[in-house]
């Protein structure tokens, strides 16, 4: 019960760590130069840049009311659940940060503006992605796309993303924020991966354990990923033992570690950089 509370206590510090990053790459960098990191945020400040007293933070839970709802629909209970505290809080404290405390721009500069903002953002996505919430807009958008066509969900997101952020270059009638956005974007996930720890689209675990046939099940179950039971012996003392194998995205990774330590906390666990996955339920990189 007490390793339960403290992971969900962790898991909520997460989140709100994460949004006030978030929030502070909006106020400090992106919203005082109209760089637009695309999704629900960035049509929220199109619509804030043609009509300056709409707050950017009431749009995106606007935004993202629909989406919520679309997202629990299609999704699943439990991805709407976790999402709603990333949503309201990353929204709301843009608000805050805005309005009750208002803070100036970090700089003058839109370059710097760019990269920092972009470097902030995807640090604070990458934080509430840990916890294994989300700040919904393109996420749920891009997963609902892949859940209908061919394409994979990251592509998804970067698509919508993309188009969010080119159609903000033709609104403000110069391309070149567009430009910047795009950039941003790209600066966003690349810090991202560097929060959850890893640069490669995909992960492998091994885990080596006294109960590995139930993490196994654990793993298909809750993850609904598939996992493979190895036989091991152990070098030093010709001990046998089984081990766990699975291939997963780099966003299951922080939730594949909670069933090990819930299940075995004495496991011993290696995850590793997967660079291309060929099999059912990933797709190439190519």
């Amino acid at each position: 019960m007490a390793r339960r509370f403290t992971r969900y206590l962790t898991s909520i510090l997460l989140t709100v760590a994460g949004s006030a990053v978030m929030a502070l790459a909006y106020v400090l960098f992106l919203i005082p130069h109209d760089i637009v990191p695309g999704g629900a945020g960035g049509v929220a400040m199109i619509l804030h840049h043609f009509f300056a007293n709409v707050p950017v933070g009431l749009v995106i839970i606007a935004i993202n009311v629909p989406l919520f709802i679309i997202g629990i629909k299609f999704l699943g209970k439990s991805y709407g659940i976790k999402s709603v505290l990333g949503i309201v809080l990353s929204a709301g404290l843009i608000d805050v940060f805005d309005y009750a405390i208002p803070l100036e721009s970090a700089t003058d500069n839109p370059i710097l503006a760019c990269i920092f903002g972009g470097i902030l953002l995807g640090a604070g996505l990458g934080l509430v992605f840990r916890a294994g919430g989300s700040t919904g807009g393109s996420d749920i958008v891009g997963q609902l796309i892949a859940r209908h066509t061919d394409l994979s969900t990251g592509t998804s997101i970067l698509m919508v993303d993309a188009a969010v952020i080119v159609a903000a270059g033709f609104s403000f009638g110069n391309f070149e924020l567009a430009l910047y956005g795009l950039l941003n974007l790209y600066l966003q996930t690349r810090a991202i991966d560097l929060v959850l720890e890893g640069l490669s689209y995909t992960r492998a675990m091994f885990i080596i354990s006294d109960r590995a046939a139930e993490i196994a099940r654990a793993v298909t179950v809750k993850l609904h990923r598939g996992a493979t039971l190895l036989e091991a012996t152990g070098a030093y003392t010709s001990e046998h033992r089984q081990m766990v194998f699975s291939v997963m995205s780099r966003r299951e990774v922080a939730e594949a570690r909670d069933v090990v330590k819930e299940l075995d906390p004495k496991a011993f666990v290696i995850i590793t950089d997967v660079y291309d996955v060929l099999g059912e339920g990933f797709r190439p990189r190519t």
